[in-house]
Order: C-alpha cells, then structure tokens, then sequence
C-alpha cells in the first residue's frame, strides 16, 4: 500500500482534486493519534485512516464541502472514547499546460512549468496529448509545422482557457486564415494570442519559455500581462 505522501504526490501529478485530513488535537483518549492522515477524493478514501472508521466517514462527509470551498477547514469528531480536531486542506486540480512541438522552447516550457502548478505534457503531434485535462492551457512552439492547424483544431473544441502560437502574425497569420477557411468562428479565432510572451525582450530559447510563462501565471491569476506586439 502507498503511503499517504506518495498518493497525494501520485494524485497531484494526475491533476485530481483532493482533500487531505490530518489529526491535530486528541480529547480524550479516542482512537486515534496526532498526525494520523487520510487522503479523500469526494466520498472515497484513498489512503490513510484517521483512527478508526468513525472518524474516517465523518471526515468522508465533510470532503466534497471543503472542495467545493477551496479553503482549510478545521472539523471536531467525536468517539464514545474522546473527539479529534482535523484540519482538512484542500488541493485543486492543476490546470494541464499542452505544448506542442519537441522544440527548445518547448522543452524549457515543459520543464519548469510544473515549478509554477501546471501539468505540462509535450504534443510532437496534433493527436498527442490527453484530451481528459479539466482547465488547459496550450501553446505551439512552431510555426512552421504542417500539422499546426490540425492540432488547433483538436484542442478548439475542448475549449481551452488560452492558446497561444509561437511566432508573429507575419509567420502565424496564415494559420489563422486556414482556421476561418474552415469555418472556425471569429470570437474563437480572436482568443489566440500571436506572438505569446510577455514583453521581456526575450531572445534565447529559454528566455522565451519564462516569457510565456510569466504569461500563462498572469492569465490564470488575473494579473495585466503585458503581451509582445501582434506587429511585425
């Protein structure tokens, strides 16, 4: 069996929502210690035990709430033999970064894009990624792929909270035209941001990963990015 660690860290690689239950207070002489754990999904336990089945359906009961809330809860169960206070902490699901194509910036992306919470996958081909990815977020990294309009048009309908091309509109523009040719709506087209990256002055490979980044951070956090020109 997996400690509760390793499924938490196994399930947050995942992108699944969790509730983690910890034992922080004992009254009594309950059935139960300080630091006793339990990993919730929903109503499902996945690993660990509060003490005793009493205590692990309670907390079973209170998870969906606390997820539905996105903040710490602490919660007091009682036993015939005492009570144990719980602090129940919620963990989101991280939002899926897709990066298409095996370039250098893409490589930087997908290496430290975890670093700020996002599940990064490496697309080489329009079909290659996990279509099951709650919140995505998707970049192409070249934009001189043949397949380029074919991936975006398999990520559209999943309708990502951002897409953004690598490339100004002098090299990505046509892209966009091959989009409209095929009936892809205007409001749709308009949401992919070309160039992507903020305004840092970036020139290397990696330079350009922190760019979008910064950027990706910013949309997903409500922060006023400043975005490179659409010019040029």
């Amino acid at each position: 069996m997996p400690s509760v660690e390793e499924e938490l860290a196994r399930r947050l690689a995942r992108g699944e929502e969790v509730v983690l239950a910890t034992v922080i207070k004992l009254d009594g002489e309950p059935p139960s210690q300080p630091g006793a754990k339990l990993l919730m999904s929903g109503d499902v336990a996945l690993a660990g035990t509060l003490g005793c089945s009493e205590f692990d359906t309670a907390a079973l009961d209170d998870s969906a709430a606390v997820t539905r809330s996105g903040s710490p809860q602490t919660k007091t169960y009682r036993h015939d033999l005492g009570s144990i206070e719980v602090y129940l902490e919620p963990y989101a699901a991280a939002p899926a970064l897709v990066v298409f194509a095996s370039t250098p910036v893409a490589r930087a992306l997908v290496r430290w894009a975890p670093e700020v919470g996002f599940r990064a996958q490496l697309a080489e081909r329009a079909n290659d990624f996990d279509t099951a990815s709650g919140e995505l977020y998707v970049v192409h990294t070249n934009h001189d792929a043949p397949d380029l309009v074919d991936a975006l048009e398999k990520v559209l309908p999943l309708n990502p909270r951002f897409i953004g091309l690598v490339g100004s509109r002098r090299h990505t523009g046509h892209h966009l035209e091959a989009l409209r040719a095929k009936g892809v709506d205007e409001g749709v087209i308009a949401r992919i941001q070309t160039p992507v990256g903020l305004d840092i002055g970036a020139r290397t490979a990696e330079e350009i990963a922190l760019s979008i980044l910064a950027g990706l951070v910013a949309v997903r956090r409500g922060g006023e990015g400043g975005w490179k020109s659409t010019h040029g």
